[in-house]
């Protein structure tokens, strides 16, 4: 139970560090940089036109590092959480992390399709006014995936904090017992 709390623990932090910056995307990259990459995903077509591959190119690697930090952070939490809370866990606590992480589909699907639309724009495949469209689709998406994971992100906090209520209400039912 004391491996289960440290977990729920350091994954706190990383939502309180996530809430921070969503709060002032301006500010500082969080740890994982994962929403302040988004939001400056989202500016590099901020200005109108994509001013050239450069910006392209940008936001292929952006989007590489969400993708792979992205990845790590559900799968923690698929691999490491789900099982402590099915062990640890009731049946409301259980059900609600299942809710929370059917969402990791599709938030992966939205990474997939952005990166789809940046491989499409840097292909040059594109006539130009379909390019005018899919650069307007690609900012609309990309700023609608970053509030998709910062209510995420907050959903899972709420949760974090249900579980880790939930066991110190149980270590200290059994160290009365004891």
């Amino acid at each position: 139970m004391d491996d289960a709390l440290r977990l729920i623990d350091q994954l706190i932090a990383e939502h309180k560090a996530i809430n921070e910056k969503t709060r002032s995307l301006e500010e500082v990259a969080n740890d994982a940089g994962l929403l302040s990459n988004l939001k400056q995903a989202g500016e590099t077509f901020v200005r109108g036109e994509i001013s050239g591959r450069d910006d392209l190119k940008r936001l292929e690697v952006m989007f590489s590092e969400i993708d792979t930090w992205l990845n790590a952070h559900f799968n923690r939490e698929e691999t490491v959480l789900q099982p402590a809370v099915n062990f640890h866990g009731d049946d409301k606590l259980i059900e609600s992390l299942k809710s929370i992480l059917f969402e990791h589909t599709e938030l992966r699907d939205r990474m997939l399709h952005t990166r789809r639309r940046v491989d499409e724009l840097l292909g040059d495949s594109l006539v130009l006014s379909r390019r005018d469209a899919a650069v307007r689709d690609l900012r609309v998406h990309i700023a609608h995936s970053r509030k998709l994971v910062e209510t995420h992100a907050a959903r899972e906090n709420h949760f974090f904090t249900e579980f880790r209520r939930y066991l110190s209400k149980a270590v200290r039912r059994k160290e009365k017992r004891s």
